[in-house]
């Protein structure tokens, strides 16, 4: 089963062009959909998760007609929307029971042994007992991830999941992740660039509501392989540069600014030869396409 999107435009009423003719395929596996916030990211997941109607083009998983069949793409979606909220006085058991009620998981048996062994999954049964409020933000994300997993989805959609997360919490989100990602449709919409380089197979980058570019990390990184240069320069030269250079990004790094420059020669003898990265990539890529709109969602 795979996910085809064609032509998908939207408006808000405030005259927001929130996407502008997307199309994409997305295969089963990890799918990452990157963009600065405003890009669209959030637009594009909610009408794939049917919440919301675009206003033009088409979405289709396998036969299903995402945009007319509502309820056939419910019954296979799993979602974990960027504000996932919990009821704090409630468990975790207690929580995904009810879920599980609402996923037409009728038979109280059956709930008991679906919800052990999501719990398990998600590394949380030893704590199924403690009230959501008490949970840490990764525990709360991996929860997200259990009620996401009810009634064995072939759609899996997760809006910013890593955004917060300490390393440790973020690693085992990964792991998580990647493991659901062998069986399933997933897409990871995110800003977090690593999070795409870590997890995914297949991505995209989008901005104001553009698809800038769809291919594989690795063949994203081939875009810039021996075309990113790198020089240790003062805060003060930075404007200089950008000026006489494709700036890609800077950072700070010992005290000065590290710049990666894009360039299909060395740009002179003060330059060093750099492997890029795919935050080079997503910068390179945004720095290419339109700007990003704020108000976009």
């Amino acid at each position: 089963m795979h996910l085809e999107i064609r032509n998908l435009s939207k408006t808000y009423a405030n005259g927001v062009k929130a996407l502008k003719g997307v199309s994409l395929d997305i295969p089963r596996g990890m799918f990452g959909l990157l963009g600065p916030n405003g890009a669209g990211k959030s637009t594009l997941m909610r009408t794939i998760a049917t919440l919301q109607d675009p206003d033009e083009g088409s979405v289709k998983l396998g036969d299903i007609d995402v945009l007319r069949d509502k309820d056939g793409v419910r019954r296979v979606l799993g979602y974990l929307p960027q504000d996932f909220g919990v009821y704090p006085t409630v468990s975790a058991e207690d929580m995904l029971d009810h879920f599980a009620v609402l996923k037409g998981v009728t038979r109280r048996s059956e709930r008991k042994e679906v919800v052990k062994a999501l719990l398990h999954r998600t590394n949380l049964y030893n704590v199924r007992k403690k009230k959501l409020g008490g949970y840490s933000g990764g525990m709360k994300q991996r929860f997200g991830i259990a009620q996401a997993l009810l009634g064995d989805p072939k759609l899996i959609i997760v809006d910013e999941p890593t955004a917060g997360l300490d390393p440790a919490e973020r690693n085992r989100f990964h792991n998580l992740l990647s493991e659901i990602g062998e069986h399933v449709v997933v897409i990871l919409s995110t800003h977090i660039v690593e999070d795409v380089s870590d997890l995914c197979t297949n991505m995209a980058i989008l901005s104001s509501g553009e698809l800038l570019l769809n291919t594989t990390p690795r063949e994203a990184l081939d875009l810039l392989r021996g075309k990113t240069w790198k020089k240790l320069i003062d805060k003060s030269e930075l404007a200089e540069h950008e000026e006489r250079h494709d700036l890609i990004m800077s950072r700070l790094y010992a005290g000065r600014l590290q710049i990666h420059v894009k360039a299909d020669a060395r740009p002179d003898a003060s330059f060093e030869p750099a492997t890029p990265t795919l935050e080079d990539v997503y910068f390179s890529t945004l720095g290419d396409g339109p700007k990003p709109a704020a108000q976009a969602a």
